[in-house]
């Protein structure tokens, strides 16, 4: 069976960047980043656009200042499959673990039959939200007003029942918010 899973930070007012396009305001902290690395070493592929992927880039380096969290997370970054959608990247532009996609995203999330799927971005989203293919929805939600940037729910999605299935809060002030379509 496969699982859709879209998972972002997000601003109190929706946003997951803010409108010159920055998102520093949702760097996790130790406890938050700890919980990211055991739900991305769960999943079994991601789902990446251009920019999260050069920005994700970064986890295939090795920072001597990183410390064992920030370790772990690389590693089981790497280790992770990826699927990019660029229409200006090649294949010799991504790391040994990542190919770029070969149809659109529902096109590939159809054509995988088990596994959890990790959905990065909210431009990449849209369109798997738009169809239904998207069974969950990991709402990190970030004690802050950013005044605009992209939306973390693209217009034109239909009507969506969701029930939430879990919810936590961190120290750092954000709260996980978990969906289930």
């Amino acid at each position: 069976m496969r699982t859709v899973v879209y998972s972002m930070s997000m601003s109190l007012d929706g946003y997951v960047n803010a409108p010159d396009g920055s998102f520093d305001w949702s760097v996790p902290d130790e406890e938050l980043h700890r919980f990211h690395n055991d739900r991305v070493r769960e999943q079994t592929l991601q789902l990446c656009g251009r920019r999260l992927y050069e920005l994700m880039r970064y986890w295939e380096t090795d920072d001597e200042t990183w410390g064992p969290v920030e370790h772990d997370f690389a590693a089981v970054w790497r280790a992770l499959p990826k699927v990019v959608f660029s229409s200006t990247l090649t294949a010799a532009d991504l790391g040994p673990n990542a190919r770029l996609a070969e149809g659109s995203p529902a096109d590939e999330v159809r054509a995988i039959a088990d596994g959890v799927v990790g959905v990065g971005g909210a431009t990449l989203a849209a369109p798997l939200a738009r169809e239904g293919l998207i069974d969950e929805y990991h709402v990190f939600l970030c004690p802050v007003l950013v005044g605009g940037g992209t939306p973390f729910f693209a217009p034109g999605v239909p009507l969506t029942p969701l029930t939430l299935v879990g919810q936590r809060a961190f120290a750092g002030g954000v709260t996980h918010l978990r969906y289930r379509r």
